[in-house]
């Protein structure tokens, strides 16, 4: 290093992973990052994202400042005074005149990497008041939000595999060798398999393809795409039928557990064979080892929630981790208690049992064109471009958009890139990129580069495989002519809600107070906080009403993060259904398993598409970075050998794929690590639209998966589209 060179902490904000950077700093750039040896959480672990920060960090395509849209249709560069300006004189006079639904919002999942991006979103959807809410949920995770919300009666009450003390893990859907784990915070989860391994635990894993998550199991089964709620459910009845069953000490705390057993009946090994693609034998012997091993934990992502029956299949996760006797329990699933969670609930006076809750409900609202139900107060992000194209009262005609990218990440993106372009009157969107859909905005407000901002994170800390807590500020100061993501956020907030020119620190106040009085504390608490910001005092706000009654200071004083101890049982704390217990079949969820009971007779297309993950990106938001390019990161068709022959497709030939939303080409590449009647292309590409600036990504475009949907279908309990197990036709391109 040279003389002006130092090193700083940083939480890496690239995946859920939340693993602890160095950062190396020339002046006031970042030079280098490597793992972080003395970080509590993650000892060091680093992936290519990590090390590749500085690149991220100073990527040239990145805008600095804002852009408006002129008279002429064109966006310029503008000040940022100019760009709030614009917003104030036009979406306040928006909403006034044609009501609050007149306005949509879209936020897209590098929201949670921020620490903005967790703060000031609820506090802008209450000034607006519009319902018209979509995110990258309904593209992933929402399935497990529902399903947590109907057992638990709190969606964000989502239970996370033990991984340091399981026995076995039982994987479906899920491959975080390559995706460092979802719904699951847990830096080097490779490290942590190969620990489960070496202590002699089991790893099975089912999956249509033999991932590198696969390739590590004890047994990897190959299951049908789409099918995992039959296995599922077949996993459960096998436990049932042949009394497997053993709930321990959470059986007091279930109900509905005879009900369960009669809903699950029609679903024996034998039933769903055919349709899963597993021989019986092997259902029952995977059932009898999760029965019999003295700890284990099961655990479902992407690939079992973006399917046709997403939200059972969550559902029956959880099912499976209760019938065992291991949900809440050290070595099974367990409740992360992160340090700005929520104080613990008692317990029923009297009881062991937890108070009656409001409880969970569905469809408290639906969309207006296809009457899409609400799911934890959004609507199918799916549904955004009719929304937008439909006419009639409430259409949609302004539209904020924060670090989203939909016309790639949502089906249809040709439709929907259509209706932003013609369907709206107004756009803002924040985002450091004029992307696929920023570029349809009329002013674009671009945060700061991640070493500028600080970072907390709120929302992974909830589903951490171990209790910790972590704070890191800014490596380099703001530079000269950027602003602040959080004053982006508050000045945005106090824009369209009609009180331009107010400081942005009364946001931070409002929500200071607001936190004050639903937590029943004095009002006295606010002049005691500390931190330098707004956001910061609202942190520490966060902190002291905590669990573990924390302060900023103490997370200052320790840059390397503080280790609060292992997962610990804490059922009764989190529960909110009414009943005060876990409500194993709720109505939603018995009202849907006709609909699988139907799937046992269904037979597959030919071919269908499953998605993938690239350890070397985080969808199309990290497809700019020029050190990530390449290697294994390309967008490519996998297809198994015999589907190749049969179709007449020779390795590097480009590919015709098909399906109901039209067809896109892409490279064909042969590998047996796809099961037979399986191909699979990856999530996030397609950089081939013009008016972008993102040159990387547009030199390696790559194509856009979601084109081939026309967002349709979708899981009908979350509204989540359905992404894998889509029937398509190849052939060779023309």
């Amino acid at each position: 290093m040279s003389h002006d060179s130092r090193t700083a902490p940083r939480i890496c904000p690239l995946c859920e992973a939340t693993c602890g950077l160095t950062l190396t700093i020339e002046g006031t750039t970042v030079t280098g990052a490597r793992g972080d040896r003395d970080d509590i959480f993650s000892r060091g672990f680093i992936c290519p994202k990590g090390a590749s920060f500085g690149g991220l960090d100073a990527d040239p395509d990145r805008l600095r400042v804002p852009l408006v849209r002129g008279d002429d249709g064109e966006l310029r560069e503008a000040a940022w005074g100019e760009a709030f300006d614009r917003i104030a004189a036009r979406m306040p006079d928006l909403v006034k005149a044609r009501g609050p639904q007149a306005v949509g919002v879209v936020l897209g999942n590098p929201n949670v990497h921020t620490m903005a991006g967790s703060l000031y979103p609820p506090l802008l959807l209450g000034a607006l008041r519009t319902r018209n809410v979509f995110t990258a949920s309904t593209l992933d995770q929402m399935p497990k939000h529902v399903s947590s919300g109907l057992l638990f009666g709190d969606a964000h009450a989502i239970p996370v595999p033990d991984l340091d003390r399981t026995d076995h893990l039982l994987l479906i859907g899920a491959n975080p060798l390559e995706s460092n784990g979802s719904l699951c915070t847990a830096p080097d989860f490779p490290g942590r398999l190969k620990a489960l391994r070496r202590r002699g635990g089991t790893l099975t894993v089912i999956d249509p393809r033999r991932t590198r998550t696969a390739r590590l199991a004890d047994r990897h089964v190959a299951i049908r795409p789409g099918a995992d709620a039959l296995l599922l459910a077949a996993l459960a009845h096998t436990l049932i039928d042949e009394k497997l069953a053993d709930p321990g000490p959470l059986a007091e705390h279930l109900e509905g557990l005879d009900e369960l057993a009669a809903a699950l009946a029609d679903f024996t090994p034998e039933a769903v064979a055919a349709a899963c693609d597993v021989d019986a034998d092997t259902i029952t012997a995977i059932a009898r080892e999760l029965a019999a091993a003295p700890t284990a934990a099961v655990y479902g992502r992407i690939g079992s929630c973006t399917v046709e029956h997403g939200t059972l299949a969550s559902w029956l996760v959880d099912v499976l981790n209760i019938l065992t006797g291991n949900l809440d329990r050290p070595g099974g699933a367990l409740f992360p208690l992160s340090a700005t969670a929520r104080a613990p609930r008692a317990a029923e006076p009297g009881t062991r049992n937890a108070a009656p809750g409001k409880g969970f409900a569905l469809g408290r609202w639906s969309s207006r064109v296809s009457g899409h139900p609400e799911a934890k107060g959004e609507l199918p992000i799916a549904a955004l471009a009719e929304e937008i194209d439909t006419p009639g009262e409430d259409r949609i005609r302004a539209l904020v958009v924060i670090a989203a990218n939909p016309v790639l990440s949502a089906p249809d993106g040709d439709r929907l890139d259509a209706a932003l372009a013609d369907g709206l009157d107004f756009m803002v969107s924040v985002d450091p990129y004029l992307n696929e859909t920023s570029r349809r905005a009329d002013v674009v407000l671009p945060p700061p580069p991640p070493s500028q901002s600080a970072h907390f994170d709120f929302a992974f800390n909830s589903f951490a495989v171990h209790n910790q807590v972590r704070y890191t500020r800014a490596a380099v100061p703001l530079e000269d002519g950027r602003m602040d993501e959080s004053e982006i956020h508050a000045r945005l907030i106090l824009a369209v809600s009609g009180m331009h020119g107010a400081p942005p620190s009364a946001v931070d106040d409002l929500a200071v107070d607001t936190a004050l009085a639903r937590a029943g504390a004095p009002k006295e608490l606010a002049a005691g906080l500390t931190g330098e910001s707004g956001p910061e005092r609202r942190l520490d706000l966060m902190l002291r009403l905590g669990p573990y009654g924390l302060t900023l200071e103490q997370l200052l004083a320790h840059p390397h993060g503080i280790d609060l101890g292992p997962l610990k049982p804490r059922l009764t704390e989190v529960l909110r259904t009414r009943s005060g217990r876990v409500e194993l079949l709720p109505d939603p969820i018995a009202a849907d398993l006709p609909r699988l009971r139907r799937a046992l007779g269904d037979r597959p297309a030919p071919l269908v598409l499953v998605g993938r993950r690239h350890l070397r990106s985080n969808n199309s938001w990290m497809h700019n970075v020029g050190s990530l390019t390449g290697g294994s990161n390309v967008c490519t068709l996998q297809i198994h050998p015999d589907d190749a022959a049969r179709l007449g497709l020779a390795d590097g030939d480009t590919a015709r794929i098909e399906s109901s939303g039209g067809g896109i080409e892409a490279p064909a590449e042969i590998t047996d690590t796809v099961r037979s009647g399986v191909v699979s292309l990856p999530h996030g590409w397609g950089h081939s639209r013009p008016g972008t600036r993102m040159s990387v990504a547009a030199a390696h475009p790559g194509a856009n998966v979601n084109q081939l949907l026309d967002g349709t279908l979708l899981d009908p309990l979350s509204g989540t589209a359905v992404l894998n197990a889509i029937p398509v036709s190849v052939t060779p391109a023309h």
